[in-house]
Parts: structure tokens; C-alpha cells; sequence
């Protein structure tokens, strides 16, 4: 990353990002306590919104910026040059393909490299945005990840209200109030089962915690 895009990308974070998810919305976090600042980490939270991701990097210090990594959807994320550009040198977006016939290189390098470096990845395991407020089954790509790195802390966030703030399809914020629920903690289980289980659990456990009534 060039000296030009690591300005821009943190003036982009002071001037927007963090405004509207700070002042705009407004976040009620719950056990901030336990979100990991320093060395490797995998984020794995909910996805119904657009912002999500822009949230979870709004829980971290400034100075954490440089070493938040979402990742994203290539055939999404990349689609033309522009949004190629803006979606890593601002964002920070690792890649990441959905479609893995025909592709021949290792689809978790990038990630491997990232956590390597003692950076934070953050991860939707849904694959794509539900409908608000609402689990989809969390895929098993967050398991391989896991096991290859089995020292390195998982750390689930459960994000409530995005779904009504800015939906899929939608392009109109609404402002509310977002809940963010971190969990404890957990590393690799030594077994893809066990530990599909155990971040299931914990999903769905902040959800409980949260007490919310269903949309209506």
C-alpha cells in the first residue's frame, strides 16, 4: 500500500466512517473488554448490512486501521477497476473467491499471509447478507481457516439492528441504535465439527443475550 492510500484510507475512516457509525448511529457495545487489540485475530460476526463490516472496524483504535482486513466477495468487490481500487487500498478488503471451480491457487493464501502478519480478519461466514436480524447456516470456509492457524484467537461478534439500517438493496441509512455483542475468545478445536459447533454456540448465545423481540 502506498503512502497516498494509507492517508486516504484513514482520512476516509476519520471523516466518514466513523462519524456515521459513531455519532450518526451510535453503538451500544456489550464485553468490549473481550475483543483482541494487539496480534493475529479472526473476527467472525453476522452479516445484514453493507456497514457491517465498517462497523467492526469502528470497534478498533485508529492506530489498529492499517491491520484490519475484511474479507470480501471478489466477484463483488472487484467488478470494475474503480471498485477493485477503493476496495483494497481504503478498505482493506481481502479477496476472496466464491466460486471455486476451475480455480487453481490456494483460495485462503491471502488470509494465511494476513494472519501471518498479525493482522485481524474480519469474516462473514453467512456468504452473503441475510434478511435483517435473521441467522443463515454459517459455512464451514471460517473451520479450514482454524486449522491452519489453530493458535490464533476466534472472536465472534454478533451485530444487531444494521439489518434495518441499511438493508440489502437499500442505498437510505436509517438511523438506530447498534447492539454489538462480543463473545470470549476460542481457538481451534481439533475437529471441523466440534468447532462449526462451538461458534454456532457462541453466535447464538450473544443473540440470546440480546433478548430482542422479531422484527416486525
Amino acid at each position: 500500500m502506498t503512502n497516498v492510500n494509507r492517508i486516504l484510507r484513514w482520512l476516509f475512516f476519520l471523516l466518514l466512517v466513523r462519524p456515521v457509525v459513531l455519532v450518526l448511529l451510535g453503538l451500544n457495545i456489550r464485553h468490549r473488554e473481550r475483543l483482541r487489540i494487539d496480534g493475529a485475530a479472526v473476527i467472525v460476526a453476522n452479516h445484514n448490512s453493507h456497514l457491517d463490516a465498517f462497523v467492526l472496524m469502528s470497534l478498533f483504535p485508529m492506530r489498529v486501521l492499517p491491520r484490519l482486513r475484511p474479507v470480501g466477495a471478489r466477484d463483488y468487490f472487484f467488478r470494475n477497476r474503480f471498485i477493485a481500487w477503493f476496495s483494497q487500498a481504503i478498505v482493506g478488503i481481502i479477496a476472496f473467491d466464491r466460486d471455486l471451480r476451475g480455480v487453481r491457487t490456494d483460495p485462503l493464501a491471502e488470509i494465511d499471509a494476513a494472519l501471518q502478519r498479525e493482522e485481524i480478519v474480519i469474516l462473514f461466514p453467512e456468504g452473503t447478507r441475510g434478511e435483517p436480524e435473521r441467522l443463515e447456516k454459517l459455512r464451514t470456509g471460517v473451520a479450514h481457516i482454524a486449522e491452519r492457524h489453530p493458535e490464533t484467537p476466534i472472536i465472534t461478534v454478533y451485530l444487531h439492528g444494521l439489518g434495518k439500517a441499511l438493508p440489502r438493496g437499500e442505498g437510505l441509512l436509517v438511523p438506530f441504535i447498534i447492539d454489538v455483542f462480543i463473545a470470549n475468545e476460542f481457538t481451534w478445536t481439533g475437529e471441523r465439527a466440534s468447532f462449526m459447533k462451538h461458534l454456532e454456540d457462541s453466535m447464538n448465545e450473544l443473540v440470546a443475550e440480546g433478548r430482542f423481540d422479531p422484527w416486525q
